[in-house]
């Protein structure tokens, strides 16, 4: 038996004698590090012999009383219900998706309690375990899962005992067994949406705009292309185009560009990520007077503030707070019904709202 598994069996009796230990105790007790203690604690949680509280450890409780909310400490508040939420940005996009988590929360009669990563997966790893430290057992997570570090982050959350929603992600095809929630939203077909729209207002050929590779922008490339192939329509690399976002140095230069190749190639409908991006194509098309939607026709991508634009973008809409309130609702779900429950894999449908800019009218 090696020394780790060891000082495991020496915690886990500990425990059992006890009732639950705090980290400090441990320390004593084992005559070693507290980092060497935390991991073990760790390895111990991930088995789901322990459970985690803030500042130590207790037994699991069994059988059909427990329903997941064993409650954690905040400020000396003990919640009956705390949600984690694990998120890479409060700017852009995310606000809304947590709006949605935090009023099924609340309705649940819980707290939600977020942390912000970056897009930094060692920067996830660390705020989950914090969370975790301090006995959240449910979590909302939209963690980076591509490359390694993305997969070994995926495994670690797959093998923990908590009850775990993905949120706008997937496990990758390298992990298809992977029994983790998941609600996300099908950015490609909302890609499609747009093409199918323009192209029954008559277009046959679709430029496709985007400002960052992020997982979002890379469903809507796929979504263009596969539509786009499927319908017939030109897909060259001339028209699948990433520019800077609006307002950065250099923009206004590399909109023109893209505005005159389209008028060159006789492209005359764009589908823009996100409503930033096109509303600096409809300044800039300005400029160069194009007339939108008489030239040009622009659908955008998220409907953050497209209608207030000149003309009004006709968008396509991701249910960003629908997607936070059902995310939240299958984590309290997993939480109350624990292992008997089957995985949960739910895509929401974005929507499309016509204005002006492309040239329809609203029915």
């Amino acid at each position: 038996m090696t020394l780790a598994a060891q000082r495991q069996d020496a915690v886990l009796a500990f425990v059992r004698r006890r009732g639950g230990a705090r980290l400090a105790e441990l320390v004593t007790l084992l005559g070693v590090s507290a980092v060497t203690v935390r991991r073990d604690v760790t390895a111990l949680a991930d088995r789901g012999l322990v459970v985690r509280v803030h500042g130590g450890i207790t037994l699991p409780r069994r059988g059909s009383q427990d329903s997941g909310h064993r409650g954690s400490v905040f400020g000396g508040t003990v919640l009956r219900t705390a949600v984690g939420m694990v998120v890479p940005s409060v700017e852009y996009y995310w606000p809304h998706v947590i709006q949605g988590a935090q009023a099924a929360v609340a309705a649940a009669d819980g707290r939600l309690v977020m942390r912000v990563t970056h897009y930094q997966p060692g920067e996830d790893r660390r705020q989950i375990a914090d969370l975790l430290d301090r006995g959240v057992k449910t979590l909302l997570v939209a963690p980076v899962v591509s490359g390694d570090a993305g997969r070994e982050l995926l495994r670690w959350l797959g093998g923990l005992a908590a009850s775990i929603v993905l949120v706008e992600r997937r496990p990758p095809p390298e992990l298809p067994t992977l029994a983790l929630d998941a609600a996300t939203t099908a950015h490609a077909m909302g890609a499609g949406l747009a093409v199918r729209h323009l192209v029954t207002l008559g277009h046959r050929s679709v430029a496709l705009v985007t400002s960052r590779s992020s997982p979002t922008s890379r469903a809507l490339r796929t979504g263009w292309r596969d539509t786009t192939a499927e319908l017939g329509l030109p897909c060259a690399e001339s028209i699948d185009v990433e520019v800077p976002a609006y307002g950065t140095p250099g923009w206004p230069a590399t909109y023109d560009d893209v505005l005159r190749g389209c008028r060159r190639d006789d492209v005359r409908a764009m589908l823009v990520h996100s409503d930033r991006e096109a509303v600096g194509m409809l300044e800039r098309a300005r400029f160069l007077g194009i007339d939108v939607p008489g030239e040009l026709a622009v659908v955008s991508y998220d409907d953050e503030v497209a209608a207030a634009s000149d003309p009004p973008l006709t968008a396509v809409r991701p249910q960003k707070h629908r997607l936070g309130r059902l995310a939240a609702e299958l984590a309290l779900a997993r939480a109350a019904e624990g292992a008997m429950r089957p995985v949960h894999r739910v895509e929401l449908w974005p929507t499309l709202e016509v204005r002006e800019s492309c040239g329809g009218r609203a029915p």
